[in-house]
């Protein structure tokens, strides 16, 4: 065998390794591949339903949104109705009631005068929340 035939034997090797390397290489990658193309299969028959209950609810927040603006609007309504009317009711009875009680005043305190109270003393004066003394009491019983 001549040096030429040894080389070629040797390159034929060679290649035929190679060969082997770059078909095992690309059984990998087909394998490789086709586990990519299920994963991505898989992860699109779950997201799809996923997006789909997002969706839904999205709407169902959306349509409670609305419904609590609607609440707040007429809550809002309602508090100025309230407020009108709580003004109306206060410019409407509130001087008149000022005007009976004062009248009411007077008379209480005219007819005390008549009764016997000497003309040119003032009444007592009357404080809230205090109580009349036991002995103060008894006096005006008997």
């Amino acid at each position: 065998m001549s040096g030429g035939e040894v080389a070629g034997i040797l390159v034929a090797v060679f290649w035929a390794i190679l060969v082997s390397f770059l078909a095992v290489a690309l059984v990998r990658l087909a394998q490789t591949l086709r586990a990519t193309t299920k994963l991505v299969a898989d992860v699109t028959d779950q997201a799809v339903p996923l997006l789909a209950d997002a969706s839904a609810a999205v709407r169902s927040a959306q349509t409670q949104l609305d419904r609590v603006d609607a609440i707040a609007t007429d809550v809002q309504e309602v508090t100025s109705n309230a407020s009108a009317l709580s003004t109306t009711v206060a410019s409407t009875f509130g001087g008149p009631l000022v005007k009976v009680a004062a009248f009411g005043y007077g008379v209480r305190r005219a007819l005390g005068r008549r009764a016997g109270d000497e003309p040119g003393r003032p009444g007592r004066p009357v404080i809230v929340g205090r109580t009349v003394p036991a002995a103060r009491r008894r006096k005006r019983k008997g």
